[in-house]
């Protein structure tokens, strides 16, 4: 069990910690469920980008998904491979496309086809083959929550399967484009096996008439977007995840590639903070604390829940909001949620905070970012320092 009163007090909060034992275990659970198949485990950055983060991935030989450039070039930093790094992304600049090709990573993958025409267009000024997937939109309603909902028509992701048909067929015809993967992703935090399964069915179904054409696919890529528990969530068995993709890819040689994020980091993920101290308006309890909207914006953006418990704390419950110091109404973690009474100093612990945690964080209020700490065999270690006040004014200074 982790100390979370001891590490308060040796790194101060607000404070992200990661079991990196558990994110290790996620990671061998996800590779085990599809063994039966040649496979390619690519981490999506986005999730937690830190690069002790894409170190320990690296060296249990996973790939990496990524939405832009810098993401490209932090996974390879931290030791990925490029020919395991995948490019995604609605909105790829001119120069970012450039660089991914020139950086020779597995694929880039295309979202429309004005994307596709400004990569054949780069590849071609640069006298290059660009490997693409193109990520095809099965319209099906993921039934999660419509921010992070992609596989609808109405979402701005992917082509529909028409239109990614006469792409491949355009592809297949280049001088300057090699299609090698098929991909999909319907959403994030998935907790419904049914629309994964007829995704996949839909897709497969396209991959099938791809390889009538001699379109030599060699990478079904399946994205992302399985759910964890945050409360009290039924979450999909890894199982019976990989035999629905298993089922419909029946009768083909492809490697499957998935992009799992939140699966890997989500539960291995820890927000640590201080209270300062309770306030009471007519009948309502607050109680306030150092960590605040900026740290961890999931609750304020997505109304998410995330679990809420006092460390060492005991005595009579009552229901309170959780809120930061941020100056706006949104500021807030919990609502409605029962805790003991809190005096100032005492540590709260935001579970579930592996994913979307840090990496949505900003300097909102002049906010330094909290610092972040790893759990590894039983010791732990400073993973990203706490920025100070000279961080947040680096880049303006000189301009004075």
């Amino acid at each position: 069990m982790l100390n979370f009163k001891e590490l308060s007090k040796k790194y101060q909060t607000p404070l992200y910690i990661y079991d990196f034992e558990d994110i290790k275990r996620n990671y061998f659970e996800l590779k085990d469920a599809f063994r039966a198949r040649k496979s390619l485990v690519c981490y999506a950055v986005k999730a937690n980008s830190n690069l002790s983060v894409l170190k320990l991935l690296a060296e249990l030989e996973a790939g990496a998904d990524c939405v832009s450039m810098g993401e490209v070039k932090r996974a390879m930093y931290a030791g990925i491979p490029k020919y395991k790094i995948i490019f995604s992304g609605v909105g790829k600049r001119d120069d970012e496309i450039e660089e991914a090709i020139l950086k020779d990573i597995l694929m880039i993958n295309i979202e429309s086809e004005a994307e596709f025409d400004r990569v054949e267009l780069i590849a071609a000024k640069l006298d290059k083959k660009a490997r693409i997937s193109i990520r095809v939109n099965p319209n099906i309603d993921a039934k999660t929550h419509p921010y992070i909902s992609t596989g609808l028509n109405e979402n701005k992701f992917g082509i529909d399967i028409e239109n990614a048909k006469k792409l491949y067929i355009r592809a297949k015809n280049s001088n300057y484009i090699e299609p090698i993967g098929i991909h999909f992703h319907i959403g994030s935090q998935l907790t419904d096996l049914k629309p994964i399964e007829e995704a996949s069915l839909i897709v497969a179904s396209l991959l099938k008439q791809l390889k009538v054409l001699d379109i030599d696919i060699k990478f079904f890529d399946i994205g992302g977007g399985i759910g964890i528990r945050y409360n009290d969530e039924e979450t999909i068995r890894l199982y019976d995840y990989a035999q629905a993709v298993l089922a419909a890819l029946k009768g083909t040689d492809v490697t499957v590639v998935c992009e799992p994020g939140r699966y890997i980091v989500g539960n291995s993920g820890y927000f640590l903070t201080s209270v300062l101290y309770e306030k009471v308006n007519n009948t309502k309890r607050f109680v306030v604390v150092d960590g605040g909207m900026n740290d961890l914006l999931r609750p304020s953006l997505y109304k998410a829940y995330h679990a809420v418990e006092a460390v060492d704390v005991s005595g009579d419950i009552s229901k309170c909001d959780v809120v930061g110091p941020v100056c706006e109404s949104g500021d807030f973690f919990a609502k409605d949620i029962e805790l003991p009474r809190l005096k100032h100093g005492d540590v709260l612990v935001i579970k579930s905070a592996g994913a979307y945690g840090f990496v949505m964080s900003s300097n909102y209020n002049s906010r330094g970012r909290a610092a972040e700490v790893a759990i590894e065999n039983g010791k732990d270690r400073l993973i990203r320092k706490r920025e100070s006040f000279e961080d947040l004014i680096r880049l303006e200074k000189e301009f004075l």
